[in-house]
């Protein structure tokens, strides 16, 4: 019997460390909670400060109050960002692990097609005065590179990017709330998935 237990101690063992090398498992619940208000603050400023509406702007009008909401865009997502790899590195560090290892350079591979492509099209469609599908489209594209990010980390994950895909979609129908839904996708649902993280894998 007591073979037995330790023969499943032993799998139990093997099966964590093979996790541990094959999954990106550094990701932090206050990188998402601090991801969440940042893009609330955003928001806040773009809505109240510039008067953003989306759907009231077209090519060649109130430019300058889009390019001052495409720097605030900037700024948070850079921000967001920053804090990101702060939390994870500081998390990685602390279960002594490289936070630049292979598993964590397919996970940002894996990001990257659907991130590089809608950022891409985001600016096109910016360019020709698609105002309006620009926050849909940011939803979806970023839902995508979660998905595909899933992968590579906890399943979590996967289900944030489908949550993401799917508030771009609605979003898409009901354009006229475009800023409501990119506030939620963006803040609230970073910030209940970030104190999820937190409570789930860091206490």
């Amino acid at each position: 019997m007591k073979e037995n237990r330790d023969y499943i101690k032993d799998l139990a063992e093997i099966r964590s460390m093979m996790e541990r090398s094959s999954k990106f498992l550094s990701l932090s619940g206050w990188a998402g909670i601090m991801a969440g208000l940042y893009a609330l603050a955003g928001v806040y400023i773009a809505y109240n400060i510039f008067n953003f509406n989306p759907t009231s702007i077209s090519s060649g009008s109130n430019s300058f109050e889009l390019v001052n909401v495409v720097i605030l865009a900037i700024m948070i997502l850079t921000l967001a960002l920053v804090t990101a790899i702060f939390f994870s590195y500081k998390k990685a560090k602390g279960k002594g692990e490289d936070i630049w290892n292979p598993t964590s350079r397919r996970l940002l591979k894996s990001m990257l097609v659907p991130l590089l492509s809608g950022g891409i099209l985001i600016i096109l469609f910016l360019v020709n005065g698609f105002i309006e599908l620009i926050l849909p489209l940011s939803l979806i594209f970023y839902g995508l590179s979660l998905y595909n990010a899933g992968k590579f980390t906890i399943d979590e994950v996967k289900l944030l990017g489908f949550v993401q895909i799917g508030l771009g979609l609605l979003s898409s129908y009901f354009i006229e709330y475009g800023l409501i839904f990119w506030a939620i996708g963006f803040g609230v649902v970073h910030i209940i998935y970030g104190i999820y993280m937190h409570f789930r894998y860091e206490r």
